[in-house]
């Protein structure tokens, strides 16, 4: 096996050097390890859309970029979820520019794991409405939302990646998680 062959565990910094030197299998590596995060994100912003596939594969462009750069401050995972955020929420100001309308569409699966649906269909309809519930909250709160509660960052997790103090992001939760409320209350 040559040593460009050799596998690396995703988020260890040997595997980003070794990518950050050219080394395909590691960014291969490393980008089957994020995807499904970094998709499950842009999905969270924008929605079962065609855009949220193309903000996830641009997250991987941008990294790739700018891997040689990267200086490993933050864990990798996190860097990725700034990136997609930022990308998700200019995907959001380009779609007001145009006046689109956002289109609700159902993929392979719930974009929100609430609960497993194989086990209890009946909650699919709960899952539908949570997918258009938050696509009704402005952008600034949708993106606490998936970063706090649909990906378990910390507030501190959350504030650093939007770049936002610590009582921004618990007062934009909590009125989220207020007007979620209502939304979703014909359905609780």
């Amino acid at each position: 096996m040559k040593a460009t062959e050799k596998s690396c565990m995703p988020e260890t910094n040997d595997c980003i050097e070794r990518a950050k030197r050219g080394d395909t299998q590691a960014f291969r590596l490393l980008v089957e390890q994020h995807q499904g995060q970094v998709r499950a994100m842009a999905r969270s912003m924008l929605g079962a859309v065609p855009e949220a596939d193309d903000v996830a594969q641009e997250v991987f462009i941008r990294l790739h970029q700018a891997l040689p750069d990267f200086r490993g401050d933050a864990k990798l995972s996190t860097y990725l979820s700034r990136i997609a955020i930022n990308l998700s929420l200019n995907e959001l100001k380009r779609r007001k520019r145009k006046g689109r309308w956002l289109t609700f569409t159902r993929s392979d699966g719930p974009e929100l794991q609430v609960e497993d649906t194989a086990a209890r269909p009946e909650r699919q309809d709960l899952q539908d409405a949570l997918q258009q519930a938050m696509q009704q909250l402005g952008p600034e709160f949708r993106a606490v939302v998936t970063l706090r509660l649909m990906k378990g960052y910390s507030v501190k997790e959350t504030a650093d990646i939007l770049g936002l103090p610590q009582g921004t992001i618990a007062s934009r939760l909590a009125r989220a998680q207020q007007k979620l409320r209502l939304i979703l209350e014909p359905w609780l």
